[in-house]
């Protein structure tokens, strides 16, 4: 993939990127052509300054620098701090000599900004595009979209299963692909979903047939049953039974094995019967794309319900401002 505004932590390893760092002569030509690099965030001082080492050169960052901000914003003291140890872009704006001895200064304020005007600017809703869980909160995860920038991807964006927490389905430091949601221009924001690269319902439910009994997580307990999650864009009901331990087994959370009764693709249903729960741990099923975000770069629109089913679950994106 080109990482030229790509989200941070991508291009370290770049081998144009360790070509660059690789000597002071290399980075007075990525000063001079305006090349985006990346770097890890050695240490922070008093003054709240960045301080890198870009092969044998010391590097520094200064706090109004380390971020592209919108008019009247401030940069916040935790903002600068928590780059420690992080992999950080900037541009090169020049080296200066002390006692003969070369500093790179550096702004990450100039990549991002210049990745906001060139890339991010350009986007279109449906876009299918890169990013890293850089936070997560109750309502969502936040994701680098391109060199820093932050973009909100909703709870309920990750996928058509639900989930209670993102931390569900997601960790920070993943690297996810994700569809350009809805853009607000004005404000220089932008929303993200995933849960249309995860499949219909029908290319989920394929993995599965009546007969089986598989592993799922329980996701909710209503009154009149159990959701347990299949898939991260599936899920099944599985209805309580008097004088069973279906009670106990049935907890948010809980790893479970369910015996597949019925598949209905026109009401996107799937009868399953509870079985045991899985003492011990296992790792969350691994998200699978359906949609490579390598060869498909763009969506106009996306069902999620079979053909025929009464219920339409869908995206038009080429709509969505």
């Amino acid at each position: 993939m080109n990482t030229t505004f790509a989200p941070e932590g991508y291009r370290i390893a770049d081998a144009d990127n360790r070509k660059y760092l690789s000597s002071l002569d290399m980075l007075e030509r990525a000063a001079a052509d305006g090349v985006i690099l990346e770097a890890t965030a050695l240490l922070c001082d008093n003054s709240l300054s960045l301080h890198f080492r870009l092969g044998s050169v010391p590097a520094i960052m200064e706090k109004h620098e380390v971020m592209h901000t919108r008019q009247g914003e401030v940069i916040k003291d935790i903002a600068v701090m928590t780059r420690v140890g992080k992999p950080t872009c900037f541009k090169i704006m020049g080296i200066t000599y002390e006692d003969g001895k070369p500093l790179a200064v550096l702004s990450r304020r100039l990549a991002q900004q210049e990745c906001a005007e060139v890339y991010l600017a350009a986007l279109q809703c449906g876009d299918i595009i890169p990013a890293r869980v850089t936070h997560l909160e109750s309502f969502g995860a936040f994701v680098d979209v391109g060199c820093g920038i932050a973009s909100l991807l909703s709870v309920d964006s990750i996928s058509v299963s639900r989930i209670s927490h993102p931390s569900d389905r997601l960790a920070v430091g993943n690297r996810i692909y994700c569809c350009v949601k809805a853009i607000d221009a004005e404000h220089e924001r932008y929303f993200v979903s995933m849960r249309e690269l995860l499949g219909t319902w029908e290319e989920n439910a394929a993995h599965f047939s009546v007969g089986q009994t598989v592993i799922g997580t329980v996701r909710s307990v209503e009154s009149y049953g159990v959701f347990v999650e299949l898939a991260p864009n599936l899920a099944g009901l599985a209805e309580l039974r008097e004088g069973t331990r279906d009670k106990e087994i049935a907890k948010v959370g809980q790893t479970v094995a369910v015996y597949i009764k019925n598949i209905i693709p026109d009401r996107m249903k799937i009868k399953l019967v509870l079985i045991d729960a899985y003492r011990g741990d296992i790792p969350p099923s691994e998200m699978t794309y359906y949609i490579d975000g390598e060869r498909t770069s763009h969506l106009s629109y996306w069902r999620y319900s079979p053909i025929g089913s009464a219920k339409v679950v869908e995206t038009v994106f080429d709509t969505v401002n």
